[in-house]
């Protein structure tokens, strides 16, 4: 089953609205210019919104793909993606995010790096 929408978190400050956009047109199509909303970055791929928040939770920058038209099915598919693409550590909730989960289960994410796959425990 889709998503409604994809949520990952990218580490590395070298990552930026540009790299993505590289990546987002080849797994998509063609970007839109982004255009700077406060501390976010907004653009269009294909149909899909695009919103990129650099350093939204400490080192680690948000992107929130608004659509359930992606080619990734979840935010897990999408990460792995995006790690592939990009070679920084990626992180994703381990499945959609419910307004009234309890704190322990808000904290569980899932890690795609180098080391692989695992399922840690991030308090942001």
């Amino acid at each position: 089953m889709q998503q409604p929408d994809i949520e990952i978190y990218l580490k590395d400050a070298e990552v930026d609205h540009k790299a993505i956009t590289a990546w987002l047109t080849a797994a998509i199509g063609p970007c839109t210019a982004w255009a700077q909303k406060g501390q976010a970055w907004k653009c269009q791929t294909g149909d899909i919104p695009v919103t990129w928040v650099p350093l939204a939770v400490g080192k680690w920058n948000s992107l929130y793909l608004e659509s359930e038209r992606t080619p990734w099915a979840d935010d897990l598919a999408c990460a792995r993606a995006a790690h592939a693409a990009l070679g920084v550590e990626v992180r994703c909730a381990p499945g959609t995010w419910v307004e009234d989960e309890n704190d322990e289960d808000a904290d569980r994410w899932i890690r795609v790096s180098a080391e692989g796959e695992q399922e840690i425990v991030w308090r942001t």
